[in-house]
């Protein structure tokens, strides 16, 4: 787990993004081992994926602490769905999850690598917020820690078992290994 330091860049964010699969939630079967969209793809599956998805141990924990330091947290999920379906979809799934009290706003965005960073300077110019007071959260290296660093917004990417690196071996210089290390760079 990542220990409090002083200086640390990451304390004092006003706002972060989380994306949800992979990062919140995870197939139950195969959690970090395997990237969880396959859940989705999968034909025997179908619309029941929501009973073998489950919520990442001490995202609830977490996501409690940083609410009460007035942290704006904003979810966005990336979808291959028109907006409305991949909407109710995102619903869906904060609604199963309990995790509606948390969140300030959600979001689906286009299944785009570039849609989140897109989105995440949206929401910062419409909430008045500096790019250096955000922080992106997520599994993915093109969706979420990229995504956010090409439009200059720090990114720390979840380390998992499916991270994939460019072929150049171009690697993300901000990581973590648990959700359970955010409160520790964000509030110390």
């Amino acid at each position: 787990m990542a220990k409090p330091q002083k200086g640390n860049k990451y304390y004092g964010k006003k706002i972060l993004f989380f994306d949800g699969d992979g990062t919140l939630w995870y197939p139950k079967t195969t959690r970090h081992k395997i990237n969880p969209h396959w859940i989705y793809k999968r034909k025997n599956i179908g619309k029941n994926y929501m009973r073998y998805l489950t919520i990442i141990p001490a995202v609830t924990k977490v996501l409690r602490k940083l609410k009460t330091q007035d942290i704006v947290l904003i979810l966005l999920s990336a979808h291959p769905y028109a907006h409305k379906k991949a909407m109710r979809i995102l619903k869906k799934k904060i609604d199963h999850f309990k995790l509606a009290d948390f969140f300030d706003e959600y979001y689906a965005t286009i299944d785009n690598p570039e849609a989140k960073g897109n989105m995440m300077v949206d929401i910062l110019k419409h909430r008045g917020i500096a790019k250096s007071k955000a922080l992106m959260i997520g599994d993915s290296y093109w969706y979420d820690y990229i995504s956010a660093r090409k439009v200059g917004i720090e990114a720390l990417l979840l380390e998992t078992k499916y991270t994939n690196y460019p072929l150049k071996g171009r690697k993300a210089k901000s990581t973590i290994k648990s959700i359970k290390e955010i409160p520790y760079l964000i509030l110390s």
